[in-house]
């Protein structure tokens, strides 16, 4: 896991949490009306937890979402992640962050159709610089930790929904991110598939992965340790569940 260091945005005074959010609003201009997406959202996150957000559609859990992942910036409030004040940074800094920060999980898995899985799981290491003995040494060991070692050579169209996931899983994981991001990633799949994403899951947390999962869907949200509740852009309710 990466640790705050040598970045020049790193201060040694952060919150000692992984992720801390501090009265974050954001804001909206539509015509002469202001909306409110966020209204002062306050929490932190620690390393190896695992944290599902959940709420309503409109509730803001999405731009929240989009805030974590720094896809987007606060209109006030600190946002601090491992050690780096992320709300202030420049669009180039947010995507170095993210890029060394985040592992990204979508719904829509998000794959290149014509590469295969392996292809698909060294992407992030070519833009890291990696050479390419390492990057299939690496590529080939996370998907083998997702259960699909013996698939590396097939596209997304010769796999199933569940495992065209976890090759978005694997992707997401390869870089070692200090946070796993996914949004509503088992919107996509059918009961069965979906318990079987959530108990890897399950294990990677057991691994000593930070997993924050974005759903709408409450059977999902209690398969986390953990379940922030927002709704109208305001944390409803922050509960241990595990």
């Amino acid at each position: 896991m990466s640790n705050g260091n040598k970045n020049g945005n790193y201060n040694p005074n952060a919150p000692d949490s992984l992720i801390s959010m501090r009265d974050i609003w954001k804001t909206y201009q539509m015509g002469t009306e202001q909306l409110h997406a966020l209204k002062g959202v306050t929490f932190e996150v620690q390393k190896g937890e695992y944290v599902a957000i959940i709420g309503p559609s409109g509730s803001g859990k999405s731009t929240l979402m989009n805030l974590i992942g720094c896809l987007d910036s606060p209109t006030s409030g600190q946002y601090w992640i491992n050690g780096h004040l992320v709300s202030k940074m420049t669009d180039d800094e947010l995507a170095q962050i993210r890029n060394k920060e985040i592992g990204f999980v979508f719904q829509t898995f998000n794959l290149l159709a014509r590469a295969t899985a392996l292809h698909n799981v060294e992407l992030p290491l070519i833009y890291a610089g990696m050479s390419a003995s390492e990057r299939h040494q690496k590529a080939q060991a996370t998907l083998a930790s997702v259960e699909l070692g013996d698939r590396v050579g097939h596209r997304p169209n010769e796999l199933s929904g569940g495992q065209r996931q976890r090759v978005a899983i694997a992707r997401a994981l390869v870089n070692n991110p200090s946070i796993l991001l996914a949004d509503e990633p088992t919107g996509a799949l059918d009961t069965k598939t979906s318990y079987e994403i959530m108990a890897l899951f399950e294990k990677l947390h057991a691994d000593g992965n930070t997993i924050i999962l974005v759903t709408h869907e409450p059977d999902i949200a209690e398969r986390a340790h953990r379940v922030i509740t927002i709704r109208d852009g305001e944390i409803e309710s922050d509960k241990r569940i595990k």
